[in-house]
């Protein structure tokens, strides 16, 4: 029950937070000695493993804490280029076969990849169901 009043006095205080940012508070409140939870206590009860509330600790304590993902807005390293991208487009309009066998032809990427590309190229005729 206290943990409990705890934790709706945290997220009331500071708005609406994800775990992270309520395990990051609750280890503030550690280091200042406001806080009698252990480690372990805190990993429990936010479904943490210890290590990872330790790791935290150490950010904190370092002023190193990230809320934002390191891959956040980067592009992904399997993605489709422009010049790619370009390249199926003009090669599906040349050819007059069906996606299945394009994809075959292709062979480069993925089915779902390559039909992608084509509908939001417009190249897709959908059926009315």
């Amino acid at each position: 029950m206290f943990l409990l009043y705890t934790l709706i006095r945290i997220v009331s205080i500071g708005g609406f937070m994800n775990r992270k940012e309520i395990a990051i508070k609750w280890i503030e409140r550690k280091l200042r000695g406001e806080s009698f939870f252990s480690y372990e206590e805190i990993a429990e009860y936010l479904d943490y493993h210890p290590k990872y509330i330790l790791k935290l600790k150490k950010e904190v304590e370092e002023g190193t804490v990230s809320y934002i993902h390191g891959n956040k807005n980067k592009k992904a390293h399997n993605a489709l280029s422009e010049q790619e991208t370009k390249y199926i487009i003009d090669l599906y309009k040349r050819s007059h076969v069906s996606i299945k066998k394009f994809y075959k032809f292709y062979g480069k990427r993925s089915y779902s990849c390559i039909y992608n590309t084509l509908d939001r190229a417009g190249l897709i005729k959908k059926k009315n169901a």
